[in-house]
């Protein structure tokens, strides 16, 4: 289907996820056999042919491997390219106090909030410092409710990192999001609230759950394979998420993947 852009009242706002980009100092290093910093550049690349400009771009956490400065300010700088409003979130192998110091600038922001036409998208942190799942904490909670409240009349888009709903692959469940049944229980006060996205699974996934669109996006390295019982990369390839936001509260979606594209993965390499 052809989501391009035109004239008419129906022109959506578009909206470009990518997630989990896993990034390190060294801008070549490896994980699990993926040049990280090259499969990146590549699917932004490959959006670059197709959906650009969107209206705003979202970065849904697990930016870095390594939390470290360098890595942050060299993406900083890949941000910056976009020439688009780009906003983040950290995931749990982020630093989030360097990610504020640096992920800022120009077109790149750290607001949590974004109020664009006939919606508004509210981007939670889900980490919690140390630990590889996630959980939404009392203020995250209120924020979200305060702000959904505050707008009523506009429509929603939710994004944080974890996943809040089972995957239905055994070794990926115990690190998801903990307090899931508190999120839903703000999310279902507000009939606004269209979709809920998130990152960390490496994979895509669509279903819906009381009218909201329940979404996840594959990496942009490597991705982790469906309904697997124990920790297995898959062979699909990188990509990301397109949203196109219609003013009268549609949303249609799809996932695009790299073609052709040889990541050199390494199933059997330590270190994620």
């Amino acid at each position: 289907m052809d989501f391009k852009k035109s004239d008419t009242v129906d022109t959506p706002i578009r909206v470009l996820q990518i997630t989990d980009f896993h990034l390190f100092e060294a801008p070549h290093q490896t994980l699990m056999g993926v040049d990280t910093q090259k499969s990146f550049e590549t699917v932004l690349g490959w959006a670059r042919e197709d959906e650009w400009p969107p209206d705003l771009v979202l970065a849904t956490g697990d930016l870095a491997q390594d939390g470290g400065e360098k890595t942050y300010r060299r993406l900083q700088s890949n941000f910056a390219s976009f020439m688009v409003p780009t906003y983040w979130i950290p995931g749990n192998h982020d630093n989030p106090t360097i990610m504020q110091d640096t992920l800022i600038g120009g077109q790149v922001s750290a607001d949590k909030r974004v109020k664009l036409g006939a919606w508004q998208i509210i981007l939670l942190d889900s980490t919690v410092f140390g630990n590889v799942h996630g959980e939404l904490c009392e203020s995250e909670l209120k924020k979200l409710d305060d702000w959904l409240t505050e707008l009523p009349d506009k429509y929603a888009m939710v994004c944080l990192h974890h996943h809040p709903i089972a995957m239905g692959s055994d070794w990926i469940e115990p690190i998801g999001l903990k307090n899931s049944e508190d999120l839903f229980v703000v999310l279902d006060r507000h009939p606004q609230v269209k979709a809920l996205v998130w990152g960390h699974v490496h994979q895509k996934l669509a279903q819906q759950r009381n009218g909201v669109k329940l979404l996840s996006s594959p990496s942009t390295c490597f991705q982790f394979k469906p309904h697997s019982s124990d920790f297995t990369v898959d062979t699909a390839l990188p990509g990301y998420r397109r949203l196109d936001l219609y003013a009268d509260g549609r949303i249609e979606t799809r996932v695009e993947r790299l073609e052709d594209y040889d990541l050199s993965l390494d199933p059997n390499s330590p270190g994620y």
